[in-house]
């Protein structure tokens, strides 16, 4: 299975990584992408069972990423990490079809319980 991670923050995308890494398969895949844009090119590419997405980035956000995705697999199943989890921006994200949140720095547990929670593994 394919995992990605959306995040402009090197530090960011090696910390989701590196949680995935402890909690998916040996053999899972995490592909990285830079931006919004980066994001949904990858994801058309690759087809990831879950997606980390960031909010914040240059070239796209990650509200655009997330509504782009959605267009293209309405299966999509994407999970906001974002040092801003303010009400206005959950509510914005979730109508363009994320279907949870991760306040950044990632929690080992929390990404557990949502990847337990999706039956995904």
């Amino acid at each position: 299975m394919n995992y990605l991670v959306v995040d402009d923050s090197n530090m960011a995308r090696k910390m989701s990584r590196k949680v995935l890494q402890n909690i998916v398969n040996e053999n899972d895949e995490i592909i990285l992408a830079v931006n919004g844009l980066d994001g949904v090119e990858k994801y058309k590419e690759h087809k990831p069972v879950l997606v980390f997405m960031d909010l914040t980035m240059p070239v796209m956000d990650g509200f655009e990423a997330i509504k782009n995705i959605k267009e293209f697999d309405e299966n999509a199943k994407i999970v906001v990490v974002s040092a801003d989890i303010q009400k206005g921006a959950m509510d914005k994200a979730r109508e363009n079809g994320a279907i949870g949140f991760i306040k950044k720095p990632v929690d080992s547990e929390k990404a557990k319980s949502i990847i337990d929670n999706l039956d995904i593994k």
